[in-house]
């Protein structure tokens, strides 16, 4: 420990708030270290930063762990991260088994299988029924009101849960063991035709998550409906989508037009290699809601009227850039960096300005920004989402400095 109160240089590169043109001056004050070597670009931001845009970075481990025998949960809602108005995530695992229980919303469920499988069921307003198995790379969106239920298999499980309102709180859903608890048994014995005496075990409270045996194969859980099965599937398969590959990463959208059941929201699973890039660009058609898988990225946000700002991102990071605002995302990392954008939407869009400047008289691009030719051939009218970008320097102006 030196004499300012902080750990040894000798074991930690200390970083200090000095960018390499001088700017900016010692810390000496109590700080966390470790916070400010995981946020180097908003520690030390970029020169071409400037202004006040809001807080666009929660990590779902500073959430609040809610545990339960057969699995745990966490959200990142407004209530965490104000800017986020227009989705709310919840990050859950399953044990073997474990079931959260059979319930409903008033938004709509989107959802990311990260590892391990589970069994989902729903039933629709017709009587139609679903009953299907999920692994990594799969969605499941379930629309507003329908009622569902999902259970780990025999390895458990862990998924990200979107929902189409940033106010949503999974602690307070409409579920099935609530109502009952909140039913009397007299009413209950009317509804269903048997004596008052068969509910004096129900639950007294929601359930919510609970430890039950792995279940059967599909096949002997299947239950014949008098109506048929739901006639639009609940599930997507989105990693065995091909997907967009250009220089630097890959993309694979999924909206309504391929997950025709889901209508509002859409979504993006993109890959930035090392070396690569999310290009400039912005949405045109709503909010975008970040959750970060692997690797470590940098995202800068432009706001307009001088005001931009850059935020630094890890696995179980949620970002989030408001409606059109231009942003772009680094890796900044060894390993390829993963990450879902999504949107309140039925159809995922966004603009790159790399094409709009090509498809734009070029007359006119070279007149509004002062570039010549070198520019202006560069240009691509076909649009990559992904490009190549060299890993910054270790000399970069924006890496903060150490003692």
């Amino acid at each position: 420990m030196t004499a300012d109160g902080q750990d040894s240089p000798r074991k930690t590169n200390i970083p200090q708030p000095i960018r390499s043109d001088g700017a900016g001056g010692l810390d000496k004050g109590p700080r966390d270290i470790m916070r400010d070597l995981e946020n180097p670009d908003m520690f030390v931001p970029p020169v071409t930063d400037a202004g006040l845009v809001p807080n666009l970075k929660f990590s779902f481990s500073d959430a609040h762990m809610q545990l339960n025998h057969g699995g745990w949960s966490r959200e990142v809602t407004v209530r965490d991260l104000p800017i986020a108005t227009t989705l709310a995530g919840v990050n859950m695992s399953l044990t073997p088994g474990g079931v959260r229980e059979l319930h409903w919303h008033q938004q709509a469920e989107w959802s990311y299988m990260l590892l391990g499988r589970a069994r989902i069921t729903a039933v629709d307003q017709n009587g139609r029924n679903f009953i299907a198995d999920v692994g990594p790379g799969d969605l499941w969106y379930f629309p507003p009101g329908i009622p569902h239920s999902i259970q780990g298999l025999e390895e458990g499980c862990e998924f990200l849960l979107v929902f189409d309102d940033g106010s949503f709180s999974d602690l307070n859903t409409l579920s099935i063991s609530d109502w009952f608890a909140h039913t009397p048994k007299e009413v209950l014995s009317a509804n269903f035709g048997v004596p008052a005496a068969a509910f004096d075990s129900i639950p007294t409270e929601q359930v919510y998550i609970y430890q039950d045996q792995v279940p059967g194969s599909l096949q002997s859980q299947r239950v014949e409906s008098p109506y048929g099965e739901i006639p639009q599937t609940f599930k997507h398969s989105l990693l065995a989508q091909p997907p967009l590959k250009t220089p630097g990463g890959s993309v694979r959208i999924v909206d309504s037009s391929n997950f025709p059941i889901s209508k509002t929201v859409a979504a993006a699973l993109v890959e930035i290699e090392p070396g690569g890039m999310r290009e400039l660009h912005w949405h045109p058609n709503n909010d975008e809601w970040q959750y970060y898988l692997t690797g470590r990225g940098r995202m800068t946000v432009f706001a307009g009227n001088g005001v931009a700002r850059t935020f630094n991102y890890r696995a179980g990071d949620v970002g989030y850039v408001p409606f059109a605002f231009g942003h772009y995302i680094q890796n900044i990392g060894d390993d390829s960096l993963w990450f879902l954008e999504m949107f309140k939407s039925d159809r995922f869009a966004d603009v790159s300005l790399n094409q709009w400047m090509a498809l734009t008289p070029h007359e006119l691009v070279q007149s509004n920004l002062n570039v010549g030719p070198e520019v202006m051939n560069a240009l691509r009218k076909v649009k990559w989402p992904v490009v190549n970008y060299p890993k910054p320097s270790k000399n970069a102006s924006d890496v903060p400095k150490g003692r």
